[in-house]
């Protein structure tokens, strides 16, 4: 997005550092530019998001705050959609959640899923987040597509 113009040019290749080989939707999004950085990538068909837990995403007991699970949980559904949504906006209209396991700051934390079913405007998807191979969300969610004005 372009402060308001509603520019879509889809997520962006990181060429070099850690993430290199990535993409991300970094400043097209606010809050999760805030949140993240988050990213994902596509191998054999299978999208996979992650990103590097920090401080700032721990809660009073140190770890990862649920509302950093579910706000990863919310762009994972995008990222394991995105082949669905090219050159298209959308939104989330539905997304849940059970919390199943703690991550901690420098914790890799991952997800991966599928979409179930892509109607004409309607995508239900459902995935996991996991750090070190153990569960910590499971979630599904309903992102609709919508025609720009």
């Amino acid at each position: 997005m372009d402060g308001g113009n509603e520019i879509w040019d889809g997520p962006k290749l990181v060429t070099e550092g850690d993430w290199s080989g990535w993409r991300t939707w970094a400043g097209m999004d606010a809050f999760e530019d805030q949140t993240g950085p988050f990213y994902f990538k596509e191998e054999n068909g299978v999208v996979r998001s992650a990103f590097r837990a920090e401080a700032r995403h721990m809660n009073g007991g140190g770890f990862m705050h649920g509302g950093c699970m579910m706000t990863f949980a919310d762009y994972s559904l995008f990222s394991i959609s995105w082949a669905h949504l090219k050159d298209v906006r959308a939104v989330t209209v539905s997304l849940n959640g059970e919390f199943l396991g703690p991550a901690k700051a420098g914790d890799l934390v991952e997800s991966t899923g599928e979409v179930t079913k892509a109607g004409g405007s309607l995508l239900f998807v459902r995935g996991l987040v996991s750090t070190g191979g153990s569960p910590m969300l499971n979630f599904s969610g309903v992102i609709k597509k919508i025609r720009a004005r």
